[in-house]
């Protein structure tokens, strides 16, 4: 019996060799090839990367081979690339879809399959909602004629970093950045934006910028508790930026001139302040459903519309990809800007902060600060917590039936059930309770005016949701 394939909030992801399989590989190929030629009858093709990960150009050599002899022309990468990459050459190419293989932040054990649109962004829920449907029970085999259609020309090699680098250079003054005097680390976590930042910046402190599919045994996800040698980097050769990617180069990490991690929610208000004051640019501000409240209020003082979506990047994408947006983002790292593609991207919001630090003459610290005083200070803090199943299901039954009206000394107000459930608890203060939808686990996130503030947050609804 076949194993039921499901894509999840960004790609279908499996553990290699496990349910990872060519012939898995094969039935989501089959299906993407279905949804390309029904829906692109005219000269179809596909844009096809992969990140660092074990058997990349295996995985990726067997969905191209699989695709020209379907019909359709097949684009691929002759080197690892992000998955920016991947979508920026499929928009500047005019595919009919993109194929990244990865499996973005997840362990080493994982590889993956993202879907990307003709846009040069996130496939649309109701498209991998169709190529989902369109899976076979059983894998479409077909024989390995690589190289024949390598010289025929069905199968091209596409340079997507070299693309992508010209349009970072495009994008940003990089000389401004380089007199800036500013002194550069840059952690790949052994991910595809390596290769780029190395030709981007040579002086640049470097991290986890080999291959290596391992990743040392720790996932690929640019989080504060995932970066620790990378923080005792910068503080020992007195850097003044800290840049971090995850596998696919799409989510940012980013740590200050002391050391001090600066999360996503500070970065989508700085990118929202920088493009609004400095550059004057103008667009409705996107975010989801657990970023901080700041990222509303800045966008009603700006007067500039703006929407909260569920989570997950694809409903920010496909609003991009329809409207005209000036910044969206999400909690996890990923975020886009007006300028770009409809697409996160961890080095292009890196080079935005560089930029507005080389142009203000400002440090991060001095920065973040100045945006405390113009929207107020606050902290935003989460927590993975542990249960089994059972426990997860009825804590989420008592979310639904209003039972939670009190967290330690915080008083519930309001609550909103968009994605999970956000508590509000009085002056900007919540705390919100989502499930994974995968895992024994349940996301408990908390924002308050200072980090002791949120903390003691968590630690109240740590303790009445473990009963």
């Amino acid at each position: 019996m076949s194993h039921p394939i499901k894509f999840g909030t960004d790609g279908w992801r499996a553990i290699i060799a496990d349910t990872y399989t060519l012939d898995n590989l094969s039935r989501v190929t089959a299906a993407t090839a279905d949804y390309v030629k029904a829906h692109f009858p005219q000269n179809p093709s596909v844009m096809i990367g992969y990140d660092c990960r074990f058997g990349g150009p295996l995985f990726a050599r067997a969905v191209a081979n699989q695709l020209a002899q379907a019909g359709i022309k097949a684009f691929i990468s002759p080197d690892y690339a992000s998955t920016p990459m991947v979508s920026l050459a499929t928009l500047q190419r005019q595919c009919s879809l993109g194929i990244v293989i990865t499996a973005s932040h997840n362990p080493p054990e994982y590889s993956g399959f993202k879907l990307k649109g003709h846009f040069g962004g996130p496939a649309f829920p109701a498209l991998i909602s169709e190529v989902e449907s369109l899976i076979p029970q059983e894998p479409r085999r077909v024989p390995d004629h690589f190289e024949t259609l390598l010289q025929s020309r069905q199968i091209e090699y596409y340079d997507m970093e070299a693309l992508y680098i010209n349009h970072l250079k495009q994008s940003f003054d990089l000389n401004a950045i380089r007199q800036s005097g500013l002194r550069i680390g840059y952690d790949a976590m052994f991910g595809a934006g390596q290769g780029a930042m190395r030709k981007l910046f040579p002086q640049a402190h470097l991290l986890h910028c080999e291959l290596n599919p391992s990743f040392e045994g720790t996932a690929p996800e640019p989080i504060e508790k995932n970066l620790a040698p990378f923080r005792e980097l910068i503080r020992t050769q007195n850097l003044d930026f800290g840049l971090a990617t995850d596998g696919d180069a799409d989510r940012i990490g980013l740590f200050d001139e002391e050391g001090n991690f600066v999360d996503s929610h500070h970065i989508m208000l700085l990118a929202q302040q920088y493009l609004y004051q400095d550059k004057g640019l103008r667009g409705k501000i996107v975010y989801t459903f657990s970023c901080t409240d700041k990222i509303r209020q800045m966008a009603e003082k700006h007067g500039l519309p703006h929407e909260q979506t569920k989570i997950g990047f694809k409903y920010i994408g496909e609003i991009m990809a329809n409207e005209q947006v000036l910044v969206g983002g999400e909690e996890s790292g990923g975020m886009a800007v007006a300028g770009h593609i409809p697409e996160r991207d961890g080095i292009y919001m890196g080079l935005l902060m560089l930029e507005m630090m080389a142009r203000r003459g400002k440090t991060l610290t001095q920065l973040v600060q100045e945006l405390y005083a113009y929207i107020g200070a606050f902290s935003v803090q989460r927590y993975d917590l542990h249960i089994d199943e059972d426990k997860k299901h009825r804590v989420m039954l008592y979310c639904q039936g209003g039972k939670y009206q009190q967290f330690g000394a915080f008083t519930v107000e309001r609550t909103e059930d968009l994605d999970g459930y956000k508590f509000h608890l009085g002056e900007g203060r919540w705390v919100m309770v989502r499930p994974s939808g995968t895992e024994p686990l349940l996301r408990v996130y908390a924002e308050g005016h200072s980090r002791q503030e949120a903390d003691a947050i968590l630690e109240a609804a740590v303790a009445v949701l473990s009963v």
